[in-house]
């Protein structure tokens, strides 16, 4: 641990080696499906007509839901969203029933040429439609903390707002997928791409009204995840196998691209109004906050998604009176999802953007009202949620970057720039991150492992989590290699599987490492502490004085190598495998009044970054970029530091250039990679420095290292400060003082937009 080492399967990955779930081999007489997708965003399903489906090459049979055998209802935990649409239809894309056929491409076409009696209703699409017409998947949810009415009424100055940021399509390179294949006295073999093993398990056997040790998933790899792979591969896999149980056969389900977009939920777009209070230094005194996300036609994960929000509406910064109202409102569109930060981004920028507004109210400069809203240590230290923040280095490292970035220098620097240039105008922000980990569900904070060494001394892993390219396998690996005391490439951790590791939590809430390595530390140590009585009962001492170094087993009085040592204990019966067993201390959280300590600790950073913007086409450039961040020790510092320059750049493209449009019918209307826009290596900025703040996790956390997966997202809101601070300086005719009205992503018409050139 601490060092860099390449990922586990970049040289496979490199040479095309590596296999994803669409690369296995196919058993003999697989079939592939296909999905017929609503063509309205509401509507009465008055019928299926799949006869000139039926009568096309290849068509072996159309799957509908009379066909699920079980419950025909996904095993959500708002039990909601049907297996297939029957009777209404809630969005354009939704799933009403499967055509499977010899070939992929047969499959495709035949689905299309089925025809659907859809009678239009009623469709909303917006979520101020949703407001209005108080359509919600779940109640509202409120929380308080002091008297914000009367903070606002006692408040030196105050500013009333609202804004909107925008959705994003995960778009992992690897579409969603899923392989079933039946086999002997109803038991199943499930291939999914999916974060989540245990929940197609669990799934998959409810459609399929079996028992849950009947139904084996299993995953090696992800091209990719983000989130979009937690709940919504479940969804392929259950079509899969409920085709697969109709026509007896193994059934291939593969999204392309386009039904990938029209199919699966994004990142919930939310909404917010605000209504806050300050004193002359611009720390706040009162905020009313109303934040609406855009859920989609079901429940999936807004729940705790929009908790989430709740719990980062604060940042890094001491709210003491302050009432959030959090509304999770229905819509006919895609039931959307977690995506990287968990609702942990919607509710960050809503605070970052109200400072930058009290900054901009006050003349002041937005570094120094961040500052003075701090969380402090001793005092002003309590969540409005009623955890403390123990452990804060804020007040460190913000500094810190202020020096390292020359951010006071660049400032003046820009301001002499933008007093010069007509057209190009260019803005400068630090933004910080406080965010929590773990799972804010405390039953999920648990993971297993199981360890084997073979008797030539080489290692096998296998873990509840998944590997999705963030590096989890080789982290693991790492952990179980130091505590063995073997070589790196003398451990193998192989595929996720049910079968294996049972009732495994998602790889999710950035928390993989902190269980999953943790769970494989303990049975490592397992095998090494009956290695280590073996070996004193042999040299006659105690236990506690034999070390496992650089591939020997060292006592007092000699030295063996390590599988020297295996092979011996394994001829004396030594048990040379074990299990291990984790879970989360000190957590503990009331989902009725969302209070006490969702999180295990959090994970800290910030970001300078510096942006232009052109004032007469409203398009826009990252120049600059400095972050520092805190992942504790780092297991492997090349995998986190890519962590988290992807996560930023990933934050990025949220802000900037991703924009979901639906037009007026609920049509998603960039559902490909011509209409949607990720960023490219072009949007990279040529200054992009990342330093991770040297300190240990200060919670007794696995190799003293911190989570890192999704809280660099959140360092890119500091793009999204540092162009208001740009448009500010671009606007003419308009109040120095007013508000930026920025909605986000800042694409070149929403540029215009905030700069007053463009009408609504």
């Amino acid at each position: 641990m601490g060092q860099s080492h390449i990922h586990e399967s970049a040289r496979a990955q490199v040479a095309g080696a590596a296999h994803y779930i669409d690369d296995l081999p196919e058993i003999k007489g697989t079939l592939y499906a296909a999905p017929i997708l609503s063509t309205v965003a509401h509507g009465t399903l008055n019928g299926v007509d799949a006869t000139a489906a039926l009568a096309l090459p290849g068509v072996r049979g159309v799957v509908l839901a009379q066909d699920v055998p079980g419950d025909k209802t996904l095993a959500a935990f708002a039990h909601d969203e049907p297996v297939f649409a029957a009777g209404t239809v809630q969005h354009i894309g939704q799933v009403i029933g499967l055509v499977v056929a010899d070939s992929v491409m047969q499959a495709r076409r035949a689905a299309r040429a089925v025809q659907l009696d859809i009678t239009p209703l009623p469709a909303i699409l917006s979520v101020h439609e949703a407001l209005k017409n108080h359509s919600f998947v779940l109640p509202p949810v409120f929380v308080r903390r002091g008297d914000a009415d009367q903070g606002l009424a006692q408040s030196a100055h105050r500013l009333q707002g609202a804004f909107e940021v925008g959705g994003q399509e995960h778009f992992y390179l690897e579409g969603q997928i899923a392989y079933a294949l039946p086999l002997e006295q109803k038991q199943w073999w499930i291939y999914s791409s999916t974060q989540h093993p245990g929940e197609v398990q669990h799934w998959v056997a409810h459609a399929l009204g079996i028992d849950n040790h009947a139904v084996r998933v299993e995953c090696r790899r992800m091209g990719g995840g983000f989130g979009g792979k937690e709940t919504q591969a479940g969804h392929l896999a259950v079509w899969a196998a409920v085709a697969a149980n109709k026509l007896g056969r193994p059934v291939k389900l593969r999204l392309d691209r386009d039904d990938d977009f029209m199919v699966t939920g994004k990142r919930h777009p939310f909404a917010y109004e605000y209504d806050v209070g300050f004193d002359d230094t611009g720390r706040i005194t009162g905020l009313q906050l109303q934040m609406a996300a855009n859920c989609g036609f079901s429940a999936d994960l807004s729940g705790p998604v929009a908790d989430r929000a709740v719990f980062h509406a604060d940042n890094a910064y001491f709210l003491e009176n302050v009432e959030i109202a959090s509304y999770r409102c229905k819509t006919n569109t895609q039931s959307h999802t977690a995506f990287r930060g968990f609702g942990g981004p919607q509710g960050v920028i809503v605070i970052e953007a109200i400072l930058g507004d009290i900054a901009r109210a006050l003349g002041r400069d937005a570094q120094d009202v961040r500052m003075a809203n701090l969380y402090g240590t001793t005092e002003r230290n309590v969540t409005h949620y009623q955890m403390a923040v123990e452990n804060n280095i804020l007040h460190a490292l913000l500094p810190q970057l202020e020096r390292n970035a020359d951010y006071r220098g660049r400032q003046a620097e820009i301001a002499a720039w933008n007093a010069l240039q007509p057209v190009l105008k260019r803005g400068i922000a630090i933004t910080p991150v406080k965010f929590g980990i773990s799972f804010t569900a405390t039953l999920f904070n648990q993971a297993g492992a199981l360890v084997h060494v073979y008797t030539d001394g080489s290692v096998q892993v296998n873990h509840g989590g998944t590997e999705m390219g963030q590096g989890l396998n080789t982290k693991v690996a790492q952990i179980v290699a130091d505590e063995l005391g073997v070589p790196l490439h003398r451990v193998l951790v192989t595929a996720s599987d049910t079968s294996k590791v049972p009732n495994a939590s998602a790889t999710a809430a950035s928390s993989g490492t902190d269980l999953n390595g943790r769970a494989a530390q303990y049975a490592a140590r397992n095998v090494r502490d009956n290695l280590a009585s073996f070996v004193c009962g042999l040299d006659g001492c105690g236990a506690g004085a034999i070390r496992f170094e650089g591939g020997q087993v060292i006592s007092p009085k000699t030295v063996r190598p390590f599988d020297d040592v295996v092979k011996e204990a394994y001829a004396n019966r030594i048990q040379l495998w074990s299990d291990g067993f984790y879970r989360t201390p000190k957590i503990h959280y009331d989902k009725t009044t969302l209070t006490g300590r969702p999180f295990y600790y959090f994970a800290y950073g910030a970001a300078c970054t510096e942006v232009v913007i052109d004032t007469l086409t409203g398009e826009n450039r990252v120049l600059k970029v400095d972050i520092l961040h805190d992942v504790g020790h780092s297991i492997n510092p090349a995998i986190d530091i890519g962590q988290i320059e992807g996560g930023f750049v990933q934050g990025m493209g949220w802000l900037t250039t991703e924009q979901l449009v639906w037009n007026d019918k609920g049509y998603l209307a960039t559902h490909a990679p011509s209409t949607y826009k990720i960023p490219a290596t072009g949007d990279i900025p040529a200054h992009f420095k990342v330093d991770l703040w040297p300190e240990a996790n200060r919670e007794d956390n696995v190799g003293g290292s911190k989570a890192v997966g999704e809280p660099p997202f959140m360092l890119a809101i500091s793009v999204y400060e540092a162009l208001r601070n740009a448009v500010a300086a671009g606007r003419s005719g308009v109040d120095a003082a007013a508000p930026v009205v920025l909605i986000a992503p800042a694409t070149a018409e929403n540029v215009l937009k905030a700069l007053g050139r463009l009408g609504d």
